[in-house]
């Protein structure tokens, strides 16, 4: 028998001040290595560290590739790389993004489960959309205790929404209660380890080698009819508990909100193509008409025509209508 060793935090909008918050509430003897995922722009400064270090009792510091994992400390993931958690180490890998961030929080706590079982406490805490539902989830199914932020006490109650109705939890409480919940749960001991289901060690070895097959994915799920919105490819689709999930043979990972997200995305982002486009066509015919390259009336009535189809555009996209 041993104590839960290992702690795993996903954070997202209104995540910074939730993690200062618990994490300068951890005394300075708390038995248990923590690492945290903030989804972060590719650009951030990596000035988190000395964010999170004032106040903080525990050692902070940015998780480094192949850095022991060390109670007492906190490890968070860097700017545009995925942090996965080995038994006694850290992986750092710029594998795809799933849900579409990078770091993700679902990476880490699948691995987290794979390599801790029951040895470990994985937590929720305000965020948009639903990235770490399923990630959540499969801390519960190793074993892990599952920890989720009072979607009411949430700045952004999203994130905790989701992986409520995804994973359920073990404990759900407000972020003032966590450190103490917390404390108390690594102090404890430990159920005995299972080995963990296969298809959560499936996706926390493509994660780590950043690399996948088609037979593995169709051992994952079943192909779906839509094209990955990272790099085109077929997609399979996955029942995962309460979470409808995506992934395409190059790693790339979607929910079923999220992938929603990025479609939209991508249908604007065509719309301000065609809107562009049709303007250029317009102007074009306009200024053939007047050099008289051919029969005016008709170039006259294409740009009309094109004009007002630009026109049907710019309203559909400035009416903020969903578009997908």
């Amino acid at each position: 028998m041993t104590n839960r060793n290992a702690v795993v935090i996903g954070a997202s909008s209104g995540g910074v001040d939730a993690l200062r918050t618990l994490l300068n509430s951890l005394p300075s003897d708390f038995p248990a290595g923590v690492c945290a995922v903030l989804h972060l722009a590719a650009s951030s400064p990596g000035s988190l560290p000395d964010v999170f270090s004032r106040g903080c009792a525990l050692p902070v510091s940015t998780a480094q590739d192949g850095e022991a994992f060390e109670p007492g400390r906190v490890y968070l993931a860097p700017p545009d790389r995925h942090l996965l958690l080995k038994p006694g180490r850290l992986r750092v890998v710029r594998g795809p993004r799933e849900n579409r961030a990078r770091p993700a929080i679902d990476p880490l706590f699948r691995s987290a489960a794979v390599a801790y079982g029951s040895r470990l406490v994985g937590v929720i805490l305000t965020g948009l959309l639903d990235d770490g539902s399923s990630g959540l989830a499969a801390v519960g199914r190793c074993g892990g205790v599952t920890v989720v932020q009072d979607p009411g006490d949430a700045a952004f109650p999203d994130m905790p929404l989701s992986a409520l109705h995804a994973a359920g939890a073990d404990h759900c409480v407000g972020l003032r209660q966590l450190p103490e919940l917390l404390d108390r749960l690594v102090r404890e001991e430990a159920a005995p380890n299972l080995p963990a289901p296969s298809d959560i060690a499936a996706e926390a070895d493509i994660a780590e080698r950043v690399m996948s097959d088609v037979p593995k994915e169709n051992r994952l799920g079943q192909p779906a009819p839509f094209g990955c919105p990272g790099c085109g490819g077929p997609l399979w689709e996955m029942e995962d508990t309460n979470v409808k999930r995506y992934r395409c043979h190059v790693g790339h990972g979607y929910t079923a909100k999220t992938l929603l997200a990025n479609q939209s995305e991508v249908v604007e982002e065509a719309l301000w193509v065609a809107l562009r486009t049709l303007e250029e066509r317009a102007a074009m015919l306009r200024r053939m008409a007047q050099e008289g390259r051919g029969p005016s009336a008709q170039f006259g009535e294409r740009a009309d025509e094109a004009e007002q189809q630009a026109l049907s555009i710019r309203s559909l996209l400035l009416s903020g209508l969903q578009v997908a």
